[in-house]
């Protein structure tokens, strides 16, 4: 059975595939160096790196949504800009 049905493109594939190595890549991080102790950020939330990474998913889907409904199908930069916002994330939150 294919998956043509779904209408996929490289695109979703790809969406879908980063999602997957970031869970991988936590895991693997998590393994090197456990704990990950919880840190309190600039919202005043204890947050540990799932945490933060769930975060960092959540907000630059909102990103990505935004940008498609104020500027058009062409997130290049909003790429960039998710990238920008996940740093922060991992960095202050």
């Amino acid at each position: 059975m294919g998956l043509s049905w779904m209408a996929w493109t490289w695109q979703t594939g790809a969406f879908f595939g980063v999602i997957a190595l970031l869970l991988i890549g936590m895991s693997l991080w998590e393994m090197k160096d456990p704990g990950g102790n919880p840190r309190r950020g600039v919202l005043g939330l204890d947050t540990t790196r799932g945490d933060r990474l769930f975060i960092t998913l959540l907000g630059s889907a909102y990103i990505n949504l935004a940008w498609l409904a104020i500027l058009g199908p062409s997130l290049g930069w909003a790429m960039v800009l998710c990238l920008v916002y996940a740093v922060l994330v991992f960095r202050y939150v």
